[in-house]
């Protein structure tokens, strides 16, 4: 990439933010639009604009707004989770910007001002001379000034740390406010019971759980409810609430056309595949017809799935939340493989199918991902490599010769230059996060956000090996690959003189990131139009409706690992190319302002952990902080700076750090304290809303008398 390609990256990108902030600040002022802007607020039943200068023409209006909003105002609106997430991004632009006064004035002086006659091309194809100039890649090997490059690491480090232990304890401190709430949560009266023993006097799975936490816990001890295996009557459950669905959608269709004729036009379809072959019917009819069918049918269903279909999990409830805390934290049998008491997960997100499966198929099953999760990292590198060598331009002259005409036009190569190899990488990667949650998922995780949390650690380690380490050796591989061929020894000088030289693509990705990425998530073009195609065309009901413009949440199985990533690039690169800081610290700052608005107006949480979150951040915060030290501990090799060794402590001191963080805060994460559990609740509680609310809906108590629930 020359200079011109970067400048043009840079400059294209910052206009396509404007222009997309322009259109958000025209759009959202529109009525039709306010389901799309202003989601959150309108679920909650509040004014879109209740409180807000957003419906005002002036595009700055809503940075006033998020500027003003509190860490309250966000657990009110979106949970404890999102609040969370802000202080994350708040702590890693401090990390950035803190080490930048620092870093920016001292080494790029130093940098640009060395004193030497021939600088070595470290770029190679990927970057320009002038950059090069402001790296390390400038300064002479065994130099007096790569003492000061040795001392910034130690800088970056400690405020690393520093900043870290005050978040950590931040966000204890919001998630014991939380969980003291004097409000009722259900998920606080319940633990989650697996690996249950076979009973040997011929007990029910449900007789013996009462039996056993019963005597255990005869005061406070409430009921319990037994998993079961739900696949069919869930199946009959979904097609009996899609009948609904569509008799009345037909009945609408059917008003409306006596609009235009007073006898109207009964809507009709094909009961074939996907309406458009077999028998012609009258869909008001037919639907409910299939009602009538389906309602008995999911009654006996549950009757049978209830009495015979019990499976070795259950929900155990306490009368109150201490003895539920203290429940969940006592080994209930002597071996760790039978009656296993975990904390429950909010009704929300227990993830059904994984309750029932037993110890060690649990265990049999982690190691089988992890395997699979490996497997993967090992084959994506390949094609991450390949696609970091080929997008090139030289290396696309080199490989499709018929492309050289279109490629020797100036403005042609100038935007390829400066967007093809990030779009290509970009797109790729976007491939992956589904796959990762449907693995975690498999593993026999019991909630919805633990499975996220496990997804996203696998995200982060293959976006840092096949991104960051990907990009770096598979360039370097590609384009040295003769040389190191004559001179296999080279190997790990040619990888390390190419890290000043991938600081170029790494400035224009993470610029295309937060420019671009963020640009659409503030202007929301795409859901906005989908949500009109299929208002137009699709929606027929007030149901049809609310489905096409209901919001997801902050999707953090994919956002954390991206974010991450940013981190750990800029990190990494922080002493080697200073130049990359204000980039990062760009990206978290830009960010923190504008998913502030996001999550106080559009996105709805799905599930709430309270936090659960935050030591996964930490740990992979600190995963980037070791492989920067690391880096650098290359690098300075490299250099032959006869002094490496004094950063040899950096790392030690990241794992004491590490470890010291965990043994002080992370039990808390793991489990509720006592002392938070024991704070008076503002009322008693109704045991029977809590019972009820962990019944699955295809299993509804209002379909199921109670008498069967208790079997």
């Amino acid at each position: 990439m020359d200079f011109s390609s970067f400048i043009t990256s840079l400059a294209t990108s910052f206009i396509i933010f404007v222009i997309l902030m322009m259109l958000f600040a025209w759009l959202c002022t529109k009525p039709g639009n306010a389901v799309i802007y202003y989601p959150n607020r309108i679920l909650k039943g509040m004014d879109p604009w209740e409180g807000s200068r957003s419906k005002t023409r002036n595009p700055f209006a809503w940075i006033r707004e998020a500027f003003s909003s509190t860490e309250q105002d966000v657990v009110k609106m979106s949970g404890v989770d999102s609040a969370v997430y802000f202080v994350f991004l708040s702590t890693v632009f401090g990390i950035f910007l803190i080490s930048g006064m620092v870093l920016l004035p001292l080494l790029l002086a130093l940098h640009a001002t060395e004193k030497i006659p021939r600088v070595v091309d470290s770029t190679g194809k990927n970057a320009f001379d002038d950059l090069d100039k402001l790296s390390m890649a400038h300064l002479k090997e065994r130099g007096h000034r790569l003492f000061a490059s040795a001392a910034t690491c130690y800088w970056v480090s400690i405020v690393t740390y520093y900043l870290l232990w005050k978040a950590y304890k931040h966000v204890s401190d919001l998630r014991a406010e939380a969980l003291m709430s004097a409000g009722i949560r259900a998920e606080q009266f319940a633990v989650l019971v697996r690996d249950i023993p076979s009973s040997s006097e011929g007990y029910s799975t449900k007789q013996q759980v009462d039996s056993f936490f019963r005597q255990i816990y005869p005061e406070t001890y409430y009921k319990s409810i037994v998993v079961t295996e739900n696949k069919a009557v869930c199946k009959i459950y979904e097609e009996l609430e899609d009948c609904k669905k569509k008799v009345a959608r037909a009945e609408i269709i059917y008003g409306n056309s006596k609009e235009v004729n007073p006898e109207g036009v009964r809507p009709t379809h094909r009961t074939g595949l996907l309406g458009l072959i077999g028998k012609k019917v009258d869909s008001i009819e037919y639907y409910n017809k299939k009602i009538t069918e389906l309602t008995p049918k999911l009654e006996a269903a549950q009757k049978v799935t209830l009495k015979d279909k019990q499976q070795r999990s259950a929900l155990v409830f306490f009368t109150n939340r201490v003895t539920a805390a203290a429940a969940a934290q006592s080994a209930h049998a002597r071996m760790i493989d039978t009656w296993t008491v975990i904390d429950a997960p909010e009704p929300r997100q227990l993830l059904w199918t994984n309750l029932h499966k037993t110890f060690y198929e649990r265990e049999v099953r982690q190691y089988v991902v992890y395997f699979i999760v490996f497997m993967t990292i090992c084959f994506y590198m390949i094609p991450i490599g390949l696609i970091s060598a080929f997008t090139t331009l030289p290396n696309l002259r080199k490989l499709l010769p018929f492309l050289k005409p279109i490629l020797d036009i100036t403005s042609v190569r100038t935007v390829l230059g400066a967007y093809l190899p990030q779009i290509a990488l970009i797109v790729f990667l976007a491939l992956l996060p589904k796959f990762l949650l449907f693995l975690s998922k498999a593993e026999g995780i019991p909630s919805q956000s633990h499975a996220e949390r496990a997804a996203s650690g696998k995200y982060f380690y293959f976006i840092v090996l096949n991104v960051f380490i990907g990009v770096t050796i598979g360039g370097t591989l590609f384009d040295s690959f003769k040389d190191i061929q004559k001179n296999p020894d080279s190997i790990t000088q040619k990888l390390a003189a190419s890290l000043p030289g991938n600081a170029t693509f790494f400035l224009t990705f993470v610029a295309l990131k937060f420019f671009v990425g963020y640009g659409l998530e503030l202007s929301r073009i795409v859901p906005l139009i989908i949500f009109h195609l299929k208002r137009k065309f699709l929606c027929k009901t007030e149901g049809d409706v609310k489905e096409a413009w209901l919001p997801s949440d902050l999707g953090y199985a994919t956002r954390i690992p991206n974010d991450m990533l940013i981190l750990t690039i800029t990190l990494c690169y922080s002493v080697i190319a200073p130049l990359i800081l204000p980039f990062g610290a760009v990206y978290f700052g830009l960010g923190w302002l504008v998913f502030r608005n996001q999550v106080l107006k559009v996105y709805v949480p799905k599930y709430e952990s309270y936090g659960k979150m935050w030591p996964h951040m930490h740990v992979r915060i600190l995963a980037a902080l070791l492989l920067f030290q690391a880096t650098m501990l290359g690098y300075f090799g490299v250099k032959q700076f006869l002094y490496t060794p004094i950063i040899f402590p950096l790392p030690i001191m990241t794992i004491i750090f590490s470890f010291v963080c965990s043994k002080k805060f992370y039990r808390f994460f793991q489990s509720t304290a006592l002392e938070v559990a024991s704070q008076e609740l503002k009322e008693t509680p109704n045991m029977e809303i809590v019972y009820n609310s962990f019944i699955p809906p295809c299993m509804n108590a209002d379909k199921v008398p109670e008498e069967q629930l208790n079997v």
